[in-house]
């Protein structure tokens, strides 16, 4: 059996039914495996940056690690965007990437370059990927994919890379006389004694609290802990708050959901995480996204607990915001221990707070009455809240980077069983278009699956218009265009005196992308005004559709992203600002001192 086959097949038993790939000389034999093999298929994708993108959509979605493949030299380079994406937003994907023939790789890095297309993928790579290795030796294989799936998944998961020279691929090999990997000496151990020793401090300070809240990360996701964490919060009943990376596990519907936070604020204005005397932060670092630029001001009147599986988040002096007790632990096992701490003589009472904090979220709604008016144009808070209306329980959204993300965090309103993804860490323009041609085909099919985009971003990965056609990718495109680069055109205009350079309509200007959609052979559609009536009919329609389609939703020039925090203010104090006897009627704890 070749090694290639072997590769191939291995990811087929491990239940990956789709490898995103762009053939090269140096992954032919990868390619060719498929013939071989039929527990797994490739998917032919424009470019090997779609492919990462896509197999982040497509582990997202499963849970489970994805696949791509790419050639040697600018293939695997183009897989680094993708790598980091899933290396900051812990995402198991195995990448792989074909190599030059072993005897011409260069014998030293004196030497830039010596075989054809060679690029030294894996030193490259290092940084962004848990682990990263140029095979040598066929009689490895076995050895090297089962410790690549294990790493991609054990502890905080992230991205693996495995780098195979061509005469590698081809080599044979008998697979019952490979060497496995034994993965006992390389799981992550809790001391599990000193996490329910701060469980106690945890109750302790609970009791005392008057105004406690729980802060979800996606972790809680990758620990596979929802169910428990949704139990902690019937019994608890005090206020969780999700991140943007969670707002599909403590959903709007959430009967304790207590509103959006960070620094694109939503409901709430972050009045209930600022207002808070104890905090219990579960998968989810600390990061200036949620913070702004005062942390002195952040929390500044509350307890602190964060729960991470990433040790290094846990070290006080690598923290942007020192927590006061920091835990070591898997999001679920925490949970599962906490909620059986809980028992039933634990007396709490935080009816009042829970009141209080709902109130700020449903009275702070980003997305105002005057935003359905009438209007030449579209609103696009208008628009992301009726999407949200109008998509399913079971409905998968995918979101891209830039103003639209904010926009849909801020308005669209999630339900239980939704998926909302988008890629938080890294951020790249043009991400969810290849990342709902993963999550479609990681979907069960009988439900919608919905990208939004900029028109920014719709350029950068444009050319996989071809694939979905290519593969009948039934999922549904809102593309958002105001013609320009709208959240830096807001910055700059900011920071930089109201000069905007590069971001449109000087430096930036976008063709028509609704007729390069059609030159595809696209079906397309398009909402131009602010007619509620007729945006919700047009959202259904397209909701409705039988194929892939994509629907142009009209807001030119539109760059006003509020509320948010200017400089270095505490993240309740937005803009637009409250009147000043508003904004301390909503302050429990003392506003901070400018």
């Amino acid at each position: 059996m070749k090694v290639a086959d072997y590769i191939i097949d291995f990811l087929g038993k491990k239940g990956i039914k789709d490898i995103f790939e762009v053939y090269g000389a140096a992954n032919g034999d990868l390619i060719d495996a498929f013939t071989r093999v039929h527990n797994t298929r490739y998917v032919a994708v424009m470019h090997e940056q779609a492919g990462g993108f896509a197999a982040e959509g497509y582990a997202k979605i499963t849970g489970k690690p994805a696949a791509a493949i790419a050639t040697s030299g600018p293939g695997g380079q183009n897989f680094i965007t993708p790598m980091g994406n899933c290396f900051y937003d812990s995402v198991p994907v195995i990448f792989l990437t074909g190599q030059v023939n072993s005897k011409f790789l260069r014998p030293s890095q004196d030497m830039r370059q010596r075989g054809f297309q060679e690029t030294d993928i894996v030193g490259i790579a290092k940084p962004v990927t848990k682990y990263a290795k140029l095979m040598l030796d066929p009689f490895s294989v076995k050895y090297e994919l089962e410790k690549a799936w294990f790493i991609s998944q054990e502890g905080r998961a992230g991205p693996v890379l495995l780098d195979l020279p061509i005469d590698i691929q081809k080599a044979e090999i008998d697979p019952n006389n490979l060497v496995g990997f034994n993965s006992n000496t390389f799981r992550s151990t809790f001391d599990l004694n000193t996490v329910d020793k701060q469980i106690e401090h945890y109750l302790e300070d609970l009791t005392k609290s008057k105004r406690p809240v729980i802060l979800v990360g996606a972790g809680v996701r990758h620990a596979k802990g929802i169910e428990e964490l949704l139990e902690l919060g019937d019994k608890l009943k005090i206020p969780m708050f999700p991140t943007w990376n969670a707002l599909d596990i403590v959903t709007s519907d959430y009967g304790h959901y207590g509103g959006r936070i960070g620094t694109y604020g939503g409901k709430g204005r972050n009045f209930g995480l600022q207002n808070s005397d104890l905090v219990l932060a579960i998968g989810s670092r600390i990061s200036g996204r949620l913070h702004g630029s005062n942390t002195k001001s952040f929390l500044r009147e509350a307890q602190k607990y964060v729960v991470d599986i990433d040790n290094n988040n846990l070290q006080q002096k690598l923290q942007e915001v020192p927590f006061d007790e920091n835990i070591f632990c898997d999001a679920k096992v925490f949970i599962q221990r906490l909620n059986d701490a809980l028992g039933e003589n634990l007396k709490t009472d935080f009816v009042d707070w829970r009141a209080k904090v709902i109130g700020w979220r449903d009275k702070y709604d980003p997305v105002k009455q005057e935003f359905f008016q009438p209007n030449e144009f579209v609103n696009p808070y208008a628009f992301f809240r009726v999407l949200s209306q109008e998509m399913r329980s079971k409905d998968i959204l995918v979101g891209d980077c830039g103003g639209n993300i904010v926009l849909a965090s801020q308005a669209f309103e999630t339900k239980k069983g939704q998926r909302f993804i988008t890629n938080n860490g890294n951020s790249p323009m043009g991400f969810s278009f290849a990342g709902a041609m993963g999550a479609y085909l990681a979907s069960d099919k009988n439900n919608n699956v919905v990208c939004t985009i900029g028109d920014g971003g719709f350029n950068m990965n444009i050319q996989e218009l071809q694939t979905v056609l290519n593969y009948n990718l039934n999922f549904k495109t809102f593309l958002i265009n105001n013609g320009i680069y709208g959240i830096t055109k807001a910055f700059q205009e900011k920071k930089f005196e109201g000069r905007s350079e590069a971001c449109g309509p000087k430096g930036y200007n976008p063709p028509n992308l609704i007729k390069i959609c059609e030159a595809y052979g696209f079906t397309t559609d398009s909402i131009n005004g602010n007619n509620i009536d007729n945006m919700r009919k047009k959202i259904r329609d397209v909701l409705n559709f039988e194929g892939p389609i994509v629907c142009e939703v009209n807001c030119p020039d539109w760059h006003l992203y509020e509320p948010t925090v200017f400089g270095a203010v505490p993240i309740e104090d937005m803009h637009p600002q409250l009147p000043r006897e508003e904004f301390e009627s909503n302050m429990i704890i003392k506003p901070w001192d400018k």
